[in-house]
């Protein structure tokens, strides 16, 4: 690794502090798993030239151990503080580039996020996921297929968003289930259902990390989005969303940097009583609608 250390620091002082870090990794040579004597070894190099690039203060490094602490103490089966930093840091979003290579036109992956909670309700092809969430109702359809463009019957879909006020059902302290369910491919590959047309909110900063954001001059807002994540047998799972096309927060910047062009999707909105793809009555309400086509990659890739 190149050092970085400035100029002003000297020869002996450099020495000094490169016999630490040598020290720090070869105590890691004999551990027995060659990936995990790798992964230590290269996070002890990165983080001391880190420390020496900048030459860290004490306090810093203090403050840096109380803002680890505070993002322990506000986690919980409700909330993933370390996750929002991974987010925000850009760490979420290299780590999918690094895992899910592109291949063949497959969808692109994005961020999962905080807010992924496990059992979801089930809906039929067509069900609405909103659960009474407040927001305008938005029909999604579309089909899951491999690269070579054959249906993939059974993928399950989990999908799951905020309500037009910004929170996901988990934000809220009753407990309430809306705005997520999961639902399953029919044997031509497509799926439909009903939720709500996406709008734009901040992530929650009301912790460590909002207040790391605004120190630093940065918005807490991410663009307008639907979460999906599907899996099916032999396949690649994906985790992804589908963003806006004209949402205002795409030309701002999304504060988790998920946002790719071939995610960004039209939402129509409908008139009201424009008739809806299956009969249900909207009465006086507008409502969107939108297409995602999914394509999965092999689990082999």
């Amino acid at each position: 690794m190149t050092s970085t250390i400035p100029s002003a620091v000297s020869a002996e002082q450099e020495a000094v502090e490169q016999q630490l870090v040598d020290a720090v990794v070869a105590s890691f040579d004999n551990t027995e798993d060659p990936r995990l004597r790798q992964l230590m070894q290269a996070l002890t190099k990165h983080l001391h030239a880190f420390i020496r690039e900048v030459r860290l203060t004490d306090d810093e490094w203090n403050s840096a151990i109380r803002f680890l602490a505070e993002a322990g103490h506000i986690t919980d089966d409700q909330r993933q503080e370390f996750i929002l930093l991974s987010d925000v840091l850009g760490a979420s979003m290299q780590t999918i580039a690094v895992n899910n290579q592109a291949y063949r036109g497959a969808t692109e992956s994005t961020v999962f996020g905080p807010f992924f909670v496990e059992d979801a309700p089930e809906i039929a092809n067509g069900g609405d996921i909103a659960g009474g969430a407040p927001g305008q109702p938005c029909w999604v359809e579309g089909t899951v297929t491999d690269t070579e463009g054959n249906p993939v019957a059974g993928a399950r879909i989990e999908v799951w968003e905020a309500d037009e006020d910004g929170f996901y059902d988990v934000q809220y302290s009753e407990h309430r289930v809306g705005g997520r369910a999961h639902l399953y491919s029919d044997e031509q590959g497509r799926y439909r259902f009903w939720g709500l047309t996406p709008t734009p909110y901040p992530i929650p900063h009301d912790g460590p990390v909002g207040k790391m954001l605004a120190a630093t001059g940065r918005s807490p807002m991410r663009a307008s989005h639907l979460h999906f994540m599907v899996t099916a047998k032999d396949m690649r799972t994906l985790v992804t969303h589908i963003f806006v096309r004209g949402d205002r927060q795409l030309d701002i910047g999304d504060s988790v940097f998920g946002v790719k062009e071939s995610l960004i999707k039209v939402f129509e909105e409908q008139a009201p009583g424009t008739p809806t793809p299956d009969g249900r009555s909207l009465g006086t309400r507008t409502w969107s609608r939108t297409r995602f086509d999914v394509v999965l990659a092999p689990s082999t890739v």
